[in-house]
Order: structure tokens, then C-alpha cells, then sequence
């Protein structure tokens, strides 16, 4: 099996499954877990790094265009003859879009005869989340060690939920994915906040329709909508207890400068979290933002923030208070 993966958490599936091997191309965001520097990398950011504003008018005056955020090496992704390419559809922001995508497979087609298999992934819950695993386990022929991966990590799900009261009503949780302009979590991310027991205005989860009051064992059926751009000074209404600042593809360094662009502005220092130190700085490139394995950790960081169960947190994850 010949893989080509064009997507970070859909890297880290495929070697959660055992078949780190059988990589042969990437995208230049894969670099989790380590050891794929030798795998040839096919795509490439026209964006260029700055600030959060700046990197936010480069993105929207792209879109506003048409034109794609990221390069795609057909003729290399050509020559790798993949047997299977994993890659997504849900954010034009986040990677590689779709349709690239499947006119260079239609190009691999013409000069090879085979066409790859694209397989792509767009979870916008937690659950998505855990059926890609099995999605990309029976792509690339690893359906048992897909199975018993879900199975370890909807474990992890529910013992680290076993340390949130439900009947209590929760903290509100200011989450930004961006921070000039703000947005705010959404998807996947919203639930984490709620099942950890949090609170999350402005975008929460609502019950599919039929599904009643959709908690306990059926709270896979709230769900939230995307990411959303709020004021700050909406965002500062909410008044957030705590705070978790995890811009969509930033480190923890670059996080670090984005909240030092806050400092000092009237509407952040008021924010009750703020004022109380219970502000945390996450990688975000890493957690939360990629929907993938390890949003059990992040999960995890979550419960252990919030219940003030730091034990919970996981060795090594990265993450600072705001000092």
C-alpha cells in the first residue's frame, strides 16, 4: 500500500494504525508523530508568516479571489503512483482543497491507468472524528487495528469524563481559534468545552432534530456549528471564567506573541479570566485544531484545566498559563 497523505491528522491516523511505513508522500504540515522527514513533501503555504491580522488579510484577500492558500506538486504526487491519497474537504483555510486534488488524480489516471483512491475526511464532531480512523483503517487495509484503536480512545473519552459532575452548571469557557480578528471554537472543539464542563456562548451545541435534550448517552447528537469571527467586545461580554487560547495553526511561541498583541486592550484585560489567572496558551497547531488522535489529550488538558485536575493533564503537552 502506496499512501500520499495531505492532511496532519490524517498522518497521524494512518501511523496510529501501524502504517507509518507505507507513507510515501505528505503535506509540509505532517510532522506528527516525528520521523517523516524523509518523506517527500508535495504541498507548500502561499501565505506568508506575521501577525495574526496580517496573516487573516492575506487569507481573506486570497478567498476573496479564488485562489488557493496552498501549492500542490502534481507532477511529483504523479511519479509517487499512490495507491491511496487521504485529504480533506471541510476547510479551505486548513489544507489542500478537494478539487486539486482530484483533477491530479485524474492526471495519475492518464499516465498510469490506475486511478488513487481519495479518501477524504471532513469531521465536524467528535465522533466524526473516531469513524475516520475506521474510514482511513479500511482504506489502507487496517480495519482490525482501526477497531481497536476507537475502541482505546472512546475508552479515554469516557474515564476522563468520569471526573465532570453533570448537574452541575459549568464555567463559561472563552475558547479563541484566532485572536485579530477573534473567533471563536466551533465544531468538534465546542463540544469538548461542554462535555469537559464548560460553558460556551455565542456558539454552543444544539440537539439534532428528534434526538430531545440529546445528553448522556446520546450527547453525540449536540452538535456545534464552524468556527465563528465575534467582536471582542462580544466576546469580552460573555465573560469568561476561563480562557484557552489555541490559534488555528500557531505554536506555542507564536501563540505567546499573538496574546502579547492583546495585552495592555481594554476588553482583554477585563475578562474574568484574565483577571483571575486561569488563561491557558495551547499549541493549537497540534490539539484541537487537528482533528485527529489526539484529541483525547486534548480532551484530557481540557477536563484537567477546568476541574482544576491537573493530574489529568498529559506529560508534555503543550501548554502555558497566561503569567
Amino acid at each position: 500500500m502506496r499512501i500520499v497523505s495531505l492532511l496532519p491528522s490524517a498522518t497521524e491516523i494512518a501511523a496510529l494504525l501501524g502504517a507509518k511505513g507505507d507513507l510515501v508522500g505528505r503535506s509540509h504540515e505532517c510532522d506528527f508523530p516525528p520521523g517523516f522527514d524523509a518523506v517527500p513533501m508535495l504541498t507548500a503555504q502561499r501565505t506568508s508568516a506575521g501577525t495574526a491580522a496580517a496573516i487573516d488579510a492575506q487569507v481573506r484577500s486570497s478567498l476573496e479571489a479564488g485562489a488557493s492558500l496552498y501549492t500542490l506538486d502534481t507532477q511529483a504526487l504523479a511519479q509517487l503512483r499512490p495507491d491511496v491519497i487521504l485529504t480533506q474537504d471541510l476547510c479551505d483555510v486548513c489544507s489542500i482543497d478537494l478539487g486539486t486534488v482530484r483533477a491530479a488524480a485524474e492526471t495519475i489516471a492518464e499516465s498510469t491507468g490506475a486511478r488513487p483512491e481519495i479518501v477524504s475526511l471532513n469531521p465536524q464532531t467528535v465522533e466524526d472524528v473516531l469513524d475516520d480512523v475506521l474510514r482511513v483503517g479500511t482504506a489502507i487495509g487496517r480495519e482490525r487495528e482501526a477497531f481497536d484503536a476507537v475502541v482505546e480512545l472512546r475508552g479515554r473519552f469516557h474515564t476522563t469524563q468520569e471526573y465532570v459532575n453533570p448537574y452541575e452548571e459549568g464555567p463559561v469557557v472563552g475558547f479563541m481559534e484566532w485572536t485579530d480578528p477573534v473567533f471563536i471554537a466551533g465544531h468538534w472543539t465546542v463540544q469538548l468545552i461542554e462535555r469537559a464542563g464548560g460553558r460556551h456562548p455565542l456558539n454552543e451545541t444544539v440537539a439534532k432534530p428528534g434526538t430531545g435534550m440529546a445528553v448522556g448517552p446520546q450527547q453525540a447528537e449536540r452538535v456545534a456549528g464552524k468556527s465563528v469571527r465575534v467582536p471582542s467586545e462580544a466576546f469580552a461580554a460573555t465573560r469568561p471564567e476561563f480562557l484557552i487560547v489555541a490559534p488555528c495553526g500557531f505554536d506555542l511561541a507564536q501563540t505567546r506573541a499573538a496574546v502579547d498583541e492583546l495585552r495592555g486592550q481594554d476588553w482583554f484585560e477585563s475578562l474574568p479570566a484574565v483577571q483571575n489567572g486561569r488563561v491557558a496558551l495551547v499549541d493549537g497547531n497540534q490539539h484541537f485544531n487537528r482533528p485527529g488522535p489526539r484529541l483525547a489529550e486534548a480532551f484530557e488538558f481540557l477536563v484537567g484545566f477546568l476541574q482544576q485536575r491537573e493530574a489529568l493533564i498529559p506529560d508534555g503537552f503543550p501548554w502555558e498559563r497566561l503569567a
